[in-house]
């Protein structure tokens, strides 16, 4: 069960795993017919990755030919829907390795916990499958790193699942911004207040349920008791396997602001705070209060969420503000307005946003889909690829370390891909992953 490379292959062989990692044997493959549907598979099985999986099928481009899971009543109740919505029969696995085995896949949506991605991610990439993974792209920096190194070794095609990038809304936004109809732009203010953020209310330990292999769904995480406030969906509220809001959303709303003036390296400064401060019946580690500034060249984000309410600025309980001199555009994914400096006339606002305003026979989430599915075939660049995910995801990994950290201010130096003169924030960067796992090699 070890991940690196080698131990890998040691280990795949042993277990009757023997594809060609290491003979060389196994090519991927690279002419497509017109209609030629590509072969996917599923990790992860539960809401999102499953939610991914029908969008991938509803393109009727596609067959999926394997899901895994750790839960195998999950396995069961996603294999009946499956056949009856979509005339679909793949095989089953309970460990992700042995379906990478299978040389008729294209591609693998990772759609597991956060603390997974890097290890899934990079044992796909190995086997010569393609990559739809969700997003964050990884539980710390030092794995998306890795990932982004063995998808270039590789030569895969990833696709992050930060779909706002392929979003009619956000495109528009973008383009009214680049052709300069906002002026010049001087910060973006975001935040995401959601009930969720709080996490489960408490529960006592229990045992683990019935046909759930736990221990495999820690993984390389330490070994804990089985609670149900730190499985499933609340998986996320807890160090070892997410971020919180910072994470879950941050990527999201904080990749708007990035990609507003094409910005595709780290923040040089981060300044936060995070706490938690209300609903002490709830369990969770991530902090339910946060505000973080990333101090940029010539503009600069803020980032803020309060979890447990479903409000915000504008009215809305989650957002970006594009601020500059001639105009400021509010945006979430159902829509955008513009507020034109010095005039209250909506109507004159409208008139010029018009022209921006996009459609798309597709929702965001089935023209991110798109957009992979024919990057398989072109070997093109995806919307979202790897280097994207990973250099946002840095941004919302570095607001939660200097705010686990209480550091104030964290200044980062991206020759030593590492903090300065700050040990426990340097200490945050790469997980200490649980035997037998190993953190992977590109």
């Amino acid at each position: 069960m070890e991940i690196s490379r080698r131990t890998f292959i040691k280990k795949s062989t042993q277990g009757g795993l023997a594809f060609s990692l290491a003979s060389g044997l196994y090519l991927p493959r690279t002419v497509w017919g017109a209609n030629e549907k590509v072969n996917v598979g599923l990790i992860g099985c539960r809401n999102k990755g499953f939610n991914v999986l029908k969008d991938f099928l509803n393109t009727a481009s596609v067959n999926c030919t394997g899901i895994c899971d750790v839960d195998s009543k999950l396995l069961e109740e996603r294999t009946a829907e499956l056949n009856s919505d979509f005339s679909q029969s793949p095989k089953t696995y309970s460990d992700f390795r042995k379906m990478l085995e299978d040389k008729d896949m294209d591609a693998v949506i990772v759609g597991s916990p956060d603390h997974w991605h890097c290890l899934h991610t990079v044992n796909a990439c190995q086997a010569g499958k393609d990559v739809y993974v969700e997003k964050p792209l990884a539980n710390s920096i030092a794995e998306c790193r890795v990932m982004t190194q063995s998808a270039q070794k590789h030569k895969r095609v990833v696709q992050v699942g930060q779909q706002q990038r392929s979003g009619v809304v956000w495109n528009g936004v973008m383009d009214y911004i680049k052709d300069g109809k906002l002026g010049k732009l001087r910060q973006v203010n975001i935040w995401a207040n959601f009930n969720y953020g709080i996490g489960a209310k408490k529960e006592d330990d229990r045992s683990v349920p019935q046909g759930v292999d736990y221990d495999f769904w820690l993984g390389p995480a330490p070994k804990r008791s089985f609670n149900p406030t730190r499985f499933h969906g609340n998986w996320r509220h807890f160090w070892d396997y997410g971020g919180g809001l910072m994470t879950d959303w941050g990527v999201h709303l904080i990749d708007m602001a990035l990609w507003a003036k094409d910005i595709t390296t780290p923040p040089k400064k981060v300044m936060a705070y995070g706490e938690n401060l209300s609903f002490e019946d709830h369990s969770r580690e991530t902090f339910d209060t946060m505000s973080v500034v990333f101090p940029m060249e010539d503009y600069v984000i803020n980032w803020q969420h309060t979890a447990g309410i479903q409000s915000g600025p504008y009215d809305m309980l989650y957002g970006v503000e594009f601020v500059g001199d001639k105009s400021t555009i509010v945006a979430n994914r159902e829509n955008w307005i513009l507020k034109l400096e010095g005039s209250t006339d909506k109507e004159e606002a409208e008139r010029e946003a018009s022209p921006y305003r996009k459609t798309s026979p597709h929702n965001d989430m089935g023209n991110h889909v798109r957009d992979f599915l024919a990057a398989i075939k072109s070997r093109k660049e995806t919307k979202c690829p790897i280097s994207i995910g990973e250099n946002v995801a840095m941004y919302a990994h570095m607001g939660n370390i200097a705010a686990r950290t209480g550091s104030g201010l964290l200044e980062w130096d991206s020759e030593r891909q590492a903090f300065q003169g700050n040990k426990e924030a340097n200490d945050l960067l790469m997980p200490e992953y649980r035997k037998p796992w190993e953190f992977p090699k590109a």
